[in-house]
């Protein structure tokens, strides 16, 4: 995984909301915290291993949705009613069912605001992702997801260590979740493109 490479990608993206938001010098990182927090939460419902209540408990790992960029219609601009309308680049304009992958696909999101967040600190740095990435391959015994999403979810102070340990924590439950480092970096890749391009239609 090329953990440098995400971090430079993410600040592109991250710069570009800021000035086209107007979101000079104000302080963000209180924002970006809940966000994770929030990302983290929806990616524990699409997990649902912590649903004793349910007789569903299995994640929710793919779904044939409609094309979420044009909602089956086949034209990409549906949502904004623009003009001229263009073909899907999702469906290629078939407006078919695809397939969508929730737990991935929210745990990407999850990324996207960790890489967000260690940009914003500089934790970016080649000696904190060599930690990260090494600590990582060096991990004995995967903690059950319940721990590690609680974990996750209530870490607020980021000390460089801290931010460490959850980075650490957050490819932990990757791990326990299935992905792969590949599959992992393939589908922050894919969201970051889909990100760029909200920002392009007025999201």
């Amino acid at each position: 995984m090329n953990l440098q490479k995400m971090f430079e990608m993410q600040k592109v993206l991250d710069d570009r909301i800021i000035k086209e938001k107007g979101l000079e010098g104000q302080d963000l990182l209180p924002n970006l915290i809940l966000a994770l927090q929030v990302e983290l939460a929806e990616c524990a419902n699409e997990w649902r291993g912590f649903k004793h209540w349910s007789n569903n408990q299995q994640p929710n790992l793919t779904k044939k949705v409609n094309c979420v960029d044009c909602y089956g219609s086949g034209d990409k601009n549906v949502r904004l009613l623009a003009t001229p309308r263009v073909t899907c680049p999702v469906c290629h304009g078939s407006g078919k069912v695809i397939d969508s992958y929730p737990l991935l696909e929210e745990y990407v999101d999850c990324l996207h605001f960790i890489l967000s967040i260690g940009n914003r600190l500089d934790y970016n740095d080649s000696e904190t992702i060599n930690i990260i990435l090494s600590k990582y391959l060096n991990i004995r015994g995967i903690l059950n997801p319940k721990w590690l999403f609680s974990s996750l979810i209530s870490t607020v102070a980021f000390t460089r260590q801290n931010y460490i340990n959850l980075f650490i924590n957050f490819f932990t439950l990757g791990k326990r979740l299935g992905f792969t480092f590949e599959q992992i970096e393939a589908a922050y890749m894919d969201k970051n493109a889909v990100n760029h391009q909200r920002q392009q239609e007025g999201y």
